[in-house]
């Protein structure tokens, strides 16, 4: 079984792929509704379409210079043939990911709207299925690059374990690239349009949420697809390739007698994550007026079934493909991570929904304005980061010691790795409840926009602020994996240094040596640069918003009495060109600055820096996240009639609150879970270069 678990894997993406394209026809089976309805929604379709073909030029170019780079370094020997096309490959499927998610929530937004003139179930059921397509392209597409490499490189050119992981871990890169550039291009596009629509729209004119007359309204709904569906499709192809394939390298270090056992076992139960997430998306389902705990629970349903079952499944994997009763330990490493994204899950919900107290007092504090919410925001945040650190902590130390790490440290790192394998496993039906909530938002802004009825609105704000908080919980799941599999990727940049220099090179790593001291304390200052980058960009962009909104309402006669319209497309092209100008900069800071520490400091330099980021940019990702989820559901727990409701001073103070919250929480957070693992694989392919060329 061992010799044919890619192909097994191979079965599982293709499962994964066909559940997917199942799902879309299914939501492209209801009706989009009016034609008023249909035109809005091809408005923000098009808009998604030419920004992500202009992004994904400027990409391009980027990926043709790298492969160039990449082939020379492999012509001078620091790197073997198969890594740039890797590299490609990764790239493009990541990208692919995103894509394919935009294309069906741009499908989706009208037909939810229009679904939930029927009952909330029937819209939940639209919008599910459209976030279940995204959750299922990512899943299967990530496998198909995994299994095809795998059969392609075993089976065809007949590379021994270690060379084939060291050749994956490079389409690891790829794909973190991609993800970055569609992380932070898309966060700045919608977070600018989103910033300038309520400022302008919500404060100072004093009309509501996706009215009409704003004329950035078409930009922000355009924003939520680019942004928190092409770009969060991405992101979480990279965290969910980048866990196998660490425990995939680790696992060849671990297990010398068994190799391919060991390379099995993430494959294996990736593929049987899928199948359960599949069941568990038919239990997700709800009653009309149901409340946001009752929401929640339903999503919940589906999300915790698929949860036992991966851990029940996952016992036989380990104990056929490793050595029974002997690894037993490394299962409940795989149990560990399951959990641990359960809780961190949980830890987010608790902090950002406004079912619980956290959220609800942080609405109290827009009594007393808008710098009094914002304190509140952000004190809520800090104590926010304590739980998941307890978590995280306590999932590591019990995957490495329960998987052996007492006696053999490179098992225990397996567990590690393996953990965070566990707590992705379920990703198909984690990424669908998540990627539901931009469609929910789209929905409620072409409800507005077509002047549906207030129930209709009232349905859609329902499933939207689930959404808010289900992103911030995959947000969770997604910054939790990603110091998991930034640790496993920092033993992988040891194993390879040892590769590269021989078993002679000193591997010890003491915070006593300068140049481990400088560059920990280097790579704890990137998370902040890369956040201040994209928070400055985001701060320019949305001025243009700002200046542009408030030129056409004064500017055009009779567009504040809806008897003119507004000129959509000069904000949509605004918000285009500032992001696609505005992401450059810090995708290039996350390559340069291994590379960069790795020549002035040397290899131990570099494990500083990789240390320092992933300890900084796990608590200041999961700080930016929570207080952005809690600024805005606080603003929707006020618009649901308490502190003043809709239109009231307090209502002002809580839209302030999460125009500062949305670039936290969609931009600058989730991005900085990328740049940890993206600062360790780029310092594992360019390991070769530091060790011959450094400085120290």
């Amino acid at each position: 079984m061992q010799n044919y678990s890619a192909f097994i894997t191979l079965a599982g993406a293709t499962i994964a792929l066909v559940f997917a394209v199942i799902m879309a026809k299914r939501v492209l089976g209801f009706s989009e509704g009016n034609d008023l309805m249909k035109k809005i929604s091809g408005s923000i379709r098009s808009g998604a379409n030419a920004y992500l073909k202009r992004q994904y030029t400027i990409v391009g170019i980027f990926f043709a210079v790298m492969f160039v780079l990449l082939i020379v370094m492999a012509f001078v020997g620091f790197l073997t043939p198969f890594v740039p096309f890797a590299f490609i490959s990764g790239g493009f499927f990541s990208g692919l990911s995103g894509f394919i998610g935009m294309k069906i929530a741009t499908a989706a937004n009208a037909r939810t709207a229009n679904a939930c003139q029927e009952g909330l179930n029937r819209g939940l059921r639209v919008a599910f299925s459209a976030g279940s397509v995204m959750g299922f392209t990512v899943v299967g597409l990530g496998l198909l690059d995994i299994s095809v490499w795998f059969i392609l490189l075993k089976f065809v050119f007949n590379l021994e374990p270690s060379a084939i992981t060291s050749a994956m871990l490079t389409f690891g890169m790829g794909a973190s690239s991609m993800a970055l550039f569609a992380r932070v291009g898309g966060g700045i596009f919608t977070k600018a349009a989103d910033v300038g629509a309520d400022l302008v729209g919500k404060v100072e004119a004093g009309i509501p949420e996706d009215d009409p007359r704003n004329p950035a309204v078409i930009a922000d709904n355009v924003g939520d697809n680019v942004g928190d569906v092409a770009g969060m499709g991405a992101d979480l192809y990279e965290s969910y390739v980048g866990s196998i394939i660490s425990s995939m390298a680790l696992g060849v270090a671990a297990f010398g007698s068994n190799q391919v056992g060991a390379l099995s076992v993430p494959l294996l139960i990736a593929a049987a994550g899928i199948l359960c997430s599949i069941i568990g998306t038919f239990l997700v389902r709800t009653k009309e007026n149901a409340t946001q705990k009752d929401l929640l629970s339903s999503l919940s349903r589906g999300t915790n079934f698929s949860a036992i079952m991966i851990a029940i499944v996952s016992f036989p994997i380990v104990w056929f493909m490793l050595d029974g009763k002997n690894t037993i330990g490394i299962y409940f490493a795989i149990l560990g991570g399951l959990l641990s994204g359960v809780l961190i899950g949980r830890a987010t919900e608790y902090f950002t929904s406004d079912t619980y107290k956290p959220t609800k007092k942080l609405a109290s504090k827009s009594e007393t304005g808008s710098a009094t919410i914002i304190i509140g925001g952000l004190g809520l945040g800090m104590m926010s980061t304590i739980i998941p650190i307890v978590i995280v902590g306590a999932c590591i130390l019990v995957a490495y010691f329960v998987s052996g790490g007492a006696d053999s440290a490179s098992r225990g790192l397996f567990g590690i790795a393996l953990s965070a394998v566990g707590m992705l496993s379920t990703l198909g039906i984690t990424l669908a409840t998540d990627a539901y909530g931009p469609v929910a938002d789209n929905a409620g802004g072409i409800a507005e926009m077509s002047g549906l009825d207030s129930s209709v609105r009232n349905r859609t704000d329902a499933l939207d602020s689930l959404g808010n908080t289900t992103a911030a919980t995959g947000k969770g799941f997604a910054i939790g994996s990603a110091a998991l599999t930034a640790l496993a990727l920092m033993a992988s940049y040891v194993d390879k240094v040892k590769e590269v220099a021989g078993s002679g090179v000193d591997t010890t790593f003491n915070l006593m040596n300068p140049t481990v001291l400088v560059g920990l304390f280097i790579g704890a200052c990137l998370p902040f640069v890369f956040a201040a980058l994209t928070m400055g960009s985001v701060g320019k962009a949305a001025q243009s918003i700002v200046v542009e909104v408030r030129r056409q309402f004064k500017s055009i006669k009779g567009l504040m009495d809806g008897k003119a319209d507004p000129d959509y497309a000069t904000c949509v092209d605004l918000c285009t060109k500032a992001s696609l100008r505005e992401m450059i900069l810090p995708t290039i800071v996350a390559i340069v600055a291994p590379i960069a520490t790795g020549l002035l400091l040397g290899y131990h330099g570099v494990v500083g820096m990789l240390a320092g980021a992933t300890a900084s940019g796990f608590l200041l990702a999961i700080f930016m996240s929570n207080s952005g989820g809690a600024w805005d559901n606080a603003k929707k727990y006020i618009e649901s009639g308490v502190h003043g409701g809709k239109g009231s001073d307090q209502h002002k103070a809580a839209v302030v609150g999460d125009t500062v919250g949305d670039p936290f929480k969609d931009t600058s957070g989730p991005a900085i879970n990328i740049l940890i693992k993206l600062l360790s694989m780029v310092s594992i392919v360019f390991a070769a270069l530091v060790v011959n060329c450094s400085i120290f």
